[in-house]
């Protein structure tokens, strides 16, 4: 078959099938294919539109093919489209200096290192650790996700996102904060945030006692948006800075203001030495960043190069997305409406015994699903046909969580009230549909 030759949708999907390596759909029992998407909407191939709640995986930040961020990139392109990172491009350095003064410590990490994505991003922050420290371990945590290369899988502390049994030499694993399912069988916050605390017996028995750095995303995403108890990351950076590590913050998916805040570790009261991040940054542009203290990012040193990285571009993209949540007072909507969507969740969880625990914050929430809430066993298969239902109800949402059974829900950051209501609705249909089929099996 030539290019360009497809005939309908299936072509297309058996060709994707044959060529796109890998062909795996995640989600869905038979391929969504989708077409186009404006705002919070996006259409597949049959012409249905869907309200979009998952935003690319919290990828649209400021909604789909967003005319302000758009109208500035089609400029950019025909102004000056590639260079590398051999040469100075102005909207590099004005990215750099949007967002310099808006990291945390009144703009302490000001050096920056642009890439493609939150794998290059953090594969760039272990490097510059090593580097600055001298030392080569990494202390990651428990449920975490840190990208697809062979370091980041390595990073991540998930077993099935570790494919072809990526070594995890240099990186070990700490406890996480994950309330609902206690690795200690303790209780918030009579356990006095011992997961926390075990981080030094951790360094002390599963490491040499001088490491590199620890890294963390503030909402494990992957891991289900497991969300720790507010002390839980002052405690750790304590612990971390006793035994010579830098503090990276994960943010590819917690940046921006998503969370109502506009770092994810800005709820937790720490100021990291390093922060990652990209998705929502670019608004579906590839764009990955690792931000550093001055005298950190110093000690990366030697000959290195990311072609693409910092492209006049994506950069220019970057910068208009940012743009656009300050001019739109993004943040606060998202503290807003998240509040709002929260509020709209803890209903439905009342009504439905299939949903566990509502968590998260700002709009970056989830739903998890238990068999039942006493014994708290995952209901994977629930979660996975809640995803169909949903599509069938014409919304689109995640998935993720060790069992697969949590409910991820991240709307661009601009959705509003009329948005959220539409929304609930169609996802408490999708509730009624799934409980009245799994009642049948009963």
């Amino acid at each position: 078959m030539n290019a360009g030759a497809f005939v309908n949708k299936q072509e297309i999907i058996l060709a994707h099938q044959k060529h796109i390596f890998p062909s795996v759909f995640h989600y869905f029992k038979e391929p969504l294919m989708m077409t186009k998407a404006k705002d919070q909407y996006v259409w597949d191939a049959d012409g249905n539109q869907y309200l979009d709640f998952f935003g690319g995986i919290v990828t649209i930040s400021v909604g789909h093919c967003n005319d302000d961020v758009n109208k500035k990139v089609k400029e950019q392109i025909d102004t000056l489209e590639h260079v590398s990172t051999a040469y100075v491009t102005e909207p590099q350095v004005k990215l750099a200096m949007k967002v310099a003064p808006k990291t945390p410590g009144n703009g302490a990490l000001s050096k920056f290192y642009f890439t493609n994505s939150g794998t290059e991003a953090n594969e760039t922050a272990f490097l510059t650790a090593r580097l600055y420290t001298g030392s080569t371990e990494i202390v990651a945590l428990r449920h975490s996700y840190h990208g697809r290369s062979a370091a980041a899988m390595a990073a991540t502390g998930v077993g099935t996102w570790r494919l072809g049994g990526a070594p995890t030499a240099g990186f070990t694993h700490a406890i996480n904060g994950y309330c609902y399912r206690c690795p200690l069988n303790l209780k918030y916050p009579s356990c006095n945030v011992q997961c926390a605390r075990d981080m030094v017996d951790h360094i002390r028995t599963a490491t040499s006692g001088k490491i590199a750095a620890f890294i963390a995303e503030p909402i494990q995403g992957v891991g289900g948006l497991i969300t720790p108890p507010k002390e839980f990351f002052e405690i750790v950076h304590g612990i971390v800075k006793k035994f010579g590590g830098l503090f990276i913050s994960d943010e590819v998916q917690t940046g921006w203001g998503r969370t109502g805040k506009y770092w994810g570790i800005d709820n937790y009261g720490v100021e990291p030495d390093m922060i990652t991040s990209a998705k929502g940054l670019g608004n579906g542009m590839p764009i990955g960043i690792t931000m550093a203290r001055p005298e950190v990012a110093d000690a990366y040193k030697g000959l290195t190069i990311s072609t693409f990285g910092g492209n006049p571009v994506t950069t220019t993209a970057a910068l208009a997305v940012l743009d656009y949540i300050d001019e739109h007072k993004l943040m606060i909507n998202a503290a807003e409406m998240g509040a709002y969507l929260r509020g709209k969740l803890d209903e439905l969880a009342n009504k439905y015994d299939l949903i566990g625990e509502v968590r998260g914050m700002g709009l970056l929430l989830a739903m998890e699903l238990v068999e039942d809430r006493e014994s708290k066993v995952p209901a994977t298969a629930a979660a996975n046909a809640m995803l169909e239902a949903a599509r069938e109800n014409r919304i689109l949402i995640g998935k993720g969580g060790i069992s697969g059974n949590v409910l991820r829900i991240s709307p661009p950051m601009n959705i509003g009230k009329s948005d959220i209501d539409a929304f609930a609705d169609r996802l408490e249909a999708s509730f009624k549909k799934v409980t009245a089929d799994r009642m049948a099996v009963k």
